[in-house]
């Protein structure tokens, strides 16, 4: 009976490569080099069948793209051996937290303005380069660095990278890599008198002992603002202030996005669940776009950028938690 079962074990391995498309095999392998990743046997045959799913689910919505049934096509990325779930534990950091409103002040629509139809503020340097949160739920705590960071430069005209990893070891308000919101880090910024620069407090992206330094502020925030929750409101803030925190509901397509008007109605936005940063909008054949800095490194998206629907009822909730820091 024990060779039986040997002899049939056997078998099934045996059997194991036939699950892959061998056509794919200088790809896997590129995959992995590009992304630096390595896999005992057992993992590899796990992350290899999810990658594979993967790759025939984005050719099938990128030829439909194609036809025009989808404003945005999805791409490989150095999560495409993950499933959702895996992803999403991880990786989805935005937690709306329990300030009084009070301590924010609040944004009062601007009339007889002309906006512009088009802006971009890393044409005005508003914008340090796209960073990466690895696998740390610290989301928010970019989102937060970044609109500080751009009005730091309108103020002083000197643009400085922002230590996310001060806020993620100090506001103790928020939970560091398992979620957080940007106005309970404001705040820690203002009652601290400053967040330290990226250079002095580098990114290790897991939870540690706070060592934040008044040696090496590189800004400070005397408050902040909410705005919204209407897209009118948010498109007055991104042109005349700058850099806007937002969050967002994702989705798996959002995950995978690669290029073009990310357009997706199943992206309501009751459940926000990631935090990122408004640097500019515009309209691209005809639809209208937010440009949005995300936190997941350059190979992800447009060089880590997404464009995001404008104008389409608040489409992934986008608008519902806007605020930007005062200086």
């Amino acid at each position: 009976m024990n060779f039986i079962v040997f002899f049939a074990l056997i078998g099934v391995v045996s059997c194991f490569p036939s699950l892959f498309d061998a056509d794919l095999d200088p790809h896997w392998k590129e995959f992995k080099q590009t992304f630096g990743k390595s896999y005992s046997k057992d993992e590899e045959f796990k992350r290899r069948i999810i990658w594979e799913n993967k790759i025939k689910w984005i050719v099938k919505h990128n030829l439909q793209a194609d036809l025009g049934f989808h404003s945005y096509h999805m791409g490989i990325n150095k999560y495409s051996d993950l499933t959702y779930e895996e992803f999403t534990r991880t990786m989805m950091g935005y937690r709306s937290g329990n300030l009084s409103e009070s301590i924010a002040s609040h944004w009062l629509p601007l009339s007889n303005i002309q906006i512009p139809d088009t802006v971009d503020w890393r044409a005005q340097d508003y914008v340090t380069p796209i960073k990466d949160q690895e696998s740390c739920g610290s989301c928010w705590a970019f989102s937060t660095t970044g609109s500080l960071e751009g009005q730091h430069k309108k103020k002083t005209g000197y643009l400085v990278s922002l230590s996310e990893q001060n806020l993620v070891d100090c506001v103790t308000e928020n939970d560091g890599c398992g979620g957080g919101w940007m106005d309970t880090a404001f705040q820690y910024i203002k009652n601290n008198n400053g967040i330290d620069t990226e250079a002095s407090y580098p990114y290790k992206g897991i939870d540690d002992t706070c060592h934040f330094n008044p040696a090496n502020v590189g800004a400070t925030c005397t408050g902040y603002v909410d705005v919204g929750p209407d897209e009118s409101s948010l498109q007055q803030a991104v042109a005349t202030i700058g850099p806007i925190s937002v969050a967002i509901e994702t989705n798996d397509r959002f995950i995978n996005y690669k290029g073009g008007i990310f357009d997706d109605p199943t992206c309501g936005g009751s459940l926000l669940d990631h935090a990122v940063l408004i640097v500019g909008y515009g309209t691209e054949g005809g639809q209208d776009y937010w440009l949005v800095k995300n936190s997941w490194g350059v190979s992800w998206g447009l060089g880590g950028y997404v464009k995001m629907s404008r104008n389409k009822s608040n489409q992934c909730g986008i608008a519902s938690k806007a605020s930007y820091p005062l200086v």
